[in-house]
Protein backbone atom coordinates (compact mmCIF):
# COMPACT_ATOMS: atom_id res chain seq x y z
CA UNK A 1 0.00 0.00 0.00
CA UNK A 2 1.24 3.26 -1.18
CA UNK A 3 1.87 6.02 1.80
CA UNK A 4 1.38 9.42 1.31
CA UNK A 5 3.84 11.68 2.33
CA UNK A 6 5.46 8.94 4.93
CA UNK A 7 7.93 10.67 7.85
CA UNK A 8 11.72 10.40 7.30
CA UNK A 9 13.12 7.70 9.63
CA UNK A 10 14.79 10.03 11.25
CA UNK A 11 11.43 11.39 12.96
CA UNK A 12 10.23 8.18 14.05
CA UNK A 13 13.91 7.72 15.26
CA UNK A 14 13.50 10.59 18.03
CA UNK A 15 10.36 9.16 18.98
CA UNK A 16 12.70 5.84 19.90
CA UNK A 17 15.40 7.82 21.67
CA UNK A 18 13.01 10.63 23.30
CA UNK A 19 14.41 11.47 26.67
CA UNK A 20 18.37 10.37 25.38
CA UNK A 21 20.78 12.28 25.33
CA UNK A 22 21.87 12.83 20.98
CA UNK A 23 25.40 13.00 21.66
CA UNK A 24 25.19 9.53 24.15
CA UNK A 25 23.02 7.64 22.22
CA UNK A 26 25.84 9.18 18.65
CA UNK A 27 28.28 7.60 20.87
CA UNK A 28 26.85 3.93 21.32
CA UNK A 29 26.27 4.39 17.52
CA UNK A 30 29.71 4.75 16.78
CA UNK A 31 28.96 7.82 15.18
CA UNK A 32 29.27 11.88 15.57
CA UNK A 33 26.80 13.92 17.01
CA UNK A 34 26.29 15.83 13.27
CA UNK A 35 25.83 12.29 11.53
CA UNK A 36 22.98 11.17 14.19
CA UNK A 37 21.73 15.21 14.41
CA UNK A 38 21.37 15.19 10.10
CA UNK A 39 19.93 11.88 10.70
CA UNK A 40 17.18 12.99 13.04
CA UNK A 41 16.62 16.41 11.35
CA UNK A 42 15.17 14.78 8.30
CA UNK A 43 18.73 16.40 6.32
CA UNK A 44 20.43 12.63 5.50
CA UNK A 45 19.00 9.39 5.15
CA UNK A 46 19.66 5.95 6.94
CA UNK A 47 22.12 3.84 5.23
CA UNK A 48 22.31 0.19 5.52
CA UNK A 49 25.24 0.59 7.95
CA UNK A 50 23.37 2.77 9.60
CA UNK A 51 19.95 0.81 9.80
CA UNK A 52 22.04 -2.39 11.12
CA UNK A 53 23.58 -0.19 13.77
CA UNK A 54 20.35 1.21 15.23
CA UNK A 55 18.79 -2.37 14.69
CA UNK A 56 21.11 -3.23 16.92
CA UNK A 57 21.10 -0.35 19.39
CA UNK A 58 17.05 -0.40 19.72
CA UNK A 59 16.87 -4.37 19.78
CA UNK A 60 13.15 -3.70 18.77
CA UNK A 61 13.72 -3.36 15.41
CA UNK A 62 15.22 -4.81 12.14
CA UNK A 63 17.46 -2.92 9.58
CA UNK A 64 14.57 -3.93 7.26
CA UNK A 65 12.24 -1.65 9.00
CA UNK A 66 14.66 1.22 8.74
CA UNK A 67 15.50 0.33 5.40
CA UNK A 68 12.01 0.27 4.16
CA UNK A 69 11.17 3.65 5.72
CA UNK A 70 13.58 4.93 4.07
CA UNK A 71 12.79 3.87 0.46
CA UNK A 72 9.30 4.94 1.57
CA UNK A 73 10.57 8.34 1.81
CA UNK A 74 12.57 8.46 -0.92
CA UNK A 75 10.34 7.01 -3.31
CA UNK A 76 7.06 10.11 -2.22
CA UNK A 77 10.08 12.57 -2.83
CA UNK A 78 10.74 11.88 -6.33
CA UNK A 79 7.12 11.06 -7.04
CA UNK A 80 6.38 14.64 -6.32
CA UNK A 81 8.75 15.97 -9.08
CA UNK A 82 7.98 16.24 -12.33
CA UNK A 83 8.04 13.50 -14.58
CA UNK A 84 11.12 12.14 -16.41
CA UNK A 85 10.75 12.55 -20.38
CA UNK A 86 11.15 8.75 -20.91
CA UNK A 87 9.17 6.82 -24.05
CA UNK A 88 7.98 4.28 -22.87
CA UNK A 89 9.30 0.78 -24.37
CA UNK A 90 6.11 -1.06 -24.94
CA UNK A 91 2.85 1.32 -25.60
Amino acid sequence: MKMYNPAHPGLILREYIEGYNVTDVAKRLGVTRVTLSRILNGKASISPEMALRLSALLNTTTPQFWLNMQSQYDLWQLEQRPSFNIQPLFA
